[in-house]
């Protein structure tokens, strides 16, 4: 079963091997957007309206982030509210699903995730095996240059691990504070792309690909 919609500006997906009902999973992302997009006046970020338990979290998820990164993860909840929205959405269905926001992804069993090349659309930069796990990869090859701070001889950054929405932000952190700080996560694999077209992968990272 495979499902596509238009929701938090990107187009969703998501794959489902054998049958489930799949408007739970969508009904969930539309009020997502609703609660949390900065482009629409009455949502509740842009009231500043915080009263719903799950805005606290995202909030206090965003700032346990921004520290842990030193400030590299500004701490803005758009830049973790898609990955932690998905992480929730991948956790409704069983046993077996694929769940893809604009290119980041969340798995439950097994599956192969291709990640976009930095320069050639249509192309993959790699293709990887996971199980159980999330994929996000930030870059200015999508949004042009949205990342304050990156590095200039960054062109992606992808994360792999066991939490979307922290594999995201430390996605963004990534392109800013570059390839030594990917080495130190725990728990996390990445993948770093620069301008001359090398690659930099953590072991664990290496170990994903498909030859």
């Amino acid at each position: 079963m495979h499902r596509v919609e238009h929701l938090m500006g990107m187009p969703v997906s998501v794959a489902v091997r054998g049958d489930a009902d799949l408007d739970p999973v969508f009904d969930w992302l539309r009020w997502v957007d609703a609660t949390f997009s900065t482009y629409r006046a009455d949502s509740a970020i842009s009231r500043g309206d915080h009263r719903d338990p799950l805005v606290r979290e995202v909030l206090a998820r965003c700032e346990e982030l921004r520290e842990r990164t030193g400030g590299a993860f500004d701490g803005d909840p758009m830049g973790l509210v898609k990955g932690w929205a998905v992480e929730r959405a991948a956790a409704m269905i069983a046993p077996e699903a694929y769940v893809n926001a604009g290119g980041d992804v969340r798995v439950k069993g097994r599956w192969r995730v291709g990640i976009q090349h930095p320069l050639e659309r249509g192309k993959v930069a790699a293709v990887i095996e996971l199980a159980d796990a999330g994929v996000a990869t930030s870059g200015t090859y999508e949004r042009g240059a949205h990342i304050r701070g990156a590095a200039e001889d960054v062109l992606s950054v992808t994360i792999v691990g066991p939490d979307l929405g922290t594999a995201d932000a430390y996605a963004t952190a990534a392109f800013v504070l570059g390839p030594d700080w990917t080495a130190t996560l725990d728990g996390y694999e990445a993948m770093t792309i620069l301008a001359d077209g090398s690659v930099l992968e953590t072991p664990g990272f290496a170990h994903l690909r498909i030859p």
